[in-house]
């Protein structure tokens, strides 16, 4: 949770009377002139060392504002193959930002409230990142590859929560999510409607990145990229974060994982279950959280401090049984000390998977006894999931085909 900070701008006229030319704003120096290109990760900042000399990663970071700000992890078609907004289409990011912060209550005598703003404008104002169009930079595109057959086969019959017309009947009728067990890998990197916070700690051989929200990575580090590999654990041994290694290239840390736990969301022994590799709760991303997993599923992170308060952090995932093609994701951490963290006790009272089930056996007892209707696709709440329903403020979007979003699975 992030606790909201006094953004340190004053309000004055002269503030005022520069909202008022947002039209166009002065991109920073490392947005490029070509807005389809991508600079490669900027490594001219040198972090300091720890006492045994690793380069110094060790701080708390948030990727809330990224949510906040609506930049998604694929891109709106308006922007087509470019990976940077326009000084037109910035202006529309920055002005939504700033009605956001605008919103948040001021501190009353009985402690409700804050006094000040959650500084939303202020990290849009000076990151490059906030330029971006998506955190997908390949493809071109912006758009995740499409699914092999077994993989699409898969992910349009497996079982969650999140599926429209899905009646349960027990936990193999949920994904790990809803169930409080993982988020799943890579999508725990993502960011999340809530719960943004990551940690990095170090010690001689070893980095530990810490989640807000279920997961926790102990990554050895090795001294070279072979030793990595070859230290990578059995291929029937698997875990929902997966096998992860590290290795130093040059200012950089690179993580490969495998071993991630594989399946898919159709099988009924709740064992052979995969989490999804992206998590609907991240924006524009898969819906229904039923995407499968194969054996051959890998992630290559990056890791690289352009300056004192960030980190660039790039994922490329593949999985040739799942997809076409791998994907590559890149987005910034936020260095934010102040944040801090809460117990995440998910599990803890949870009642819901229990009254899911309880409801939805009554409610088919009751459709049979001619008591109740059965739910359709235009009465299912679900709906609304089962398709990009997220909107970038700075996007131009068609309006949707007969006035309403369509339902059923995309």
């Amino acid at each position: 949770m992030r606790p909201m900070r006094l953004v340190t701008h004053a309000v004055s006229a002269m503030a005022v009377a520069a909202a008022l030319t947002l039209a166009a704003p002065a991109l920073p120096q490392n947005v490029p002139a070509d807005l389809t290109a991508l600079p490669p990760p900027d490594t001219s900042y040198t972090p300091p060392k720890t006492p045994w000399g690793d380069y110094d990663f060790s701080h708390t970071y948030q990727i809330e504002y990224i949510n906040n700000a609506r930049i998604l992890l694929q891109r709106p078609e308006s922007y087509g193959n470019r990976n940077f907004l326009t000084d037109e289409e910035f202006a529309k990011r920055l002005a939504a930002a700033e009605k956001s912060d605008a919103n948040f209550s001021a501190a009353s005598d009985r402690g409700i409230g804050t006094s000040g703003t959650e500084g939303l404008a202020d990290w849009i104002r000076h990151s490059t990142f906030a330029h971006r169009t998506s955190m997908l930079v390949d493809p071109k595109d912006g758009q995740l590859p499409a699914m092999t057959p077994w993989g699409k086969e898969m992910f349009e019959k497996g079982r969650s929560s999140w599926v429209p017309l899905q009646e349960f009947d027990w936990v193999s009728d949920f994904d790990s999510w809803d169930r409080c067990v993982s988020r799943g890998f890579p999508a725990s990197m993502f960011p999340f409607r809530y719960n943004n916070g990551i940690k990095v700690f170090q010690s001689p051989g070893y980095v530990t990145i810490v989640l807000e929200m279920l997961g926790t990575r102990v990554i050895p580090l090795y001294k070279t990229k072979a030793a990595a590999e070859a230290a990578g654990w059995p291929s029937d041994v698997e875990t929902w974060m997966g096998d992860s290694r590290a290795w130093w290239e040059g200012k950089e840390l690179v993580i490969e994982t495998t071993n991630i736990k594989s399946g898919d969301s159709v099988a009924g022994d709740g064992y052979s279950r995969a989490a999804s590799p992206l998590n609907v709760a991240t924006q524009a991303s898969l819906p229904l959280n039923t995407t499968p997993m194969s054996k051959q599923a890998k992630t290559i992170e990056r890791l690289s401090m352009p300056n004192a308060n960030a980190i660039d952090y790039t994922v490329t995932y593949s999985d040739p049984k799942v997809f076409t093609a791998p994907w590559t994701a890149r987005f910034e951490w936020i260095r934010d000390d102040s944040y801090q963290f809460f117990e995440y006790a998910c599990h803890e009272g949870n009642q819901q998977i229990r009254d899911y089930i309880s409801a939805s056996r009554a409610h088919r007892k009751a459709v049979a006894e001619g008591t109740a209707e059965a739910d359709t696709l235009d009465t299912d709440s679900r709906t609304r999931f089962a398709s990009t329903f997220d909107r970038d403020p700075a996007a131009d979007y068609p309006p949707p085909p007969g006035g309403a979003p369509g339902g059923g699975r995309p």
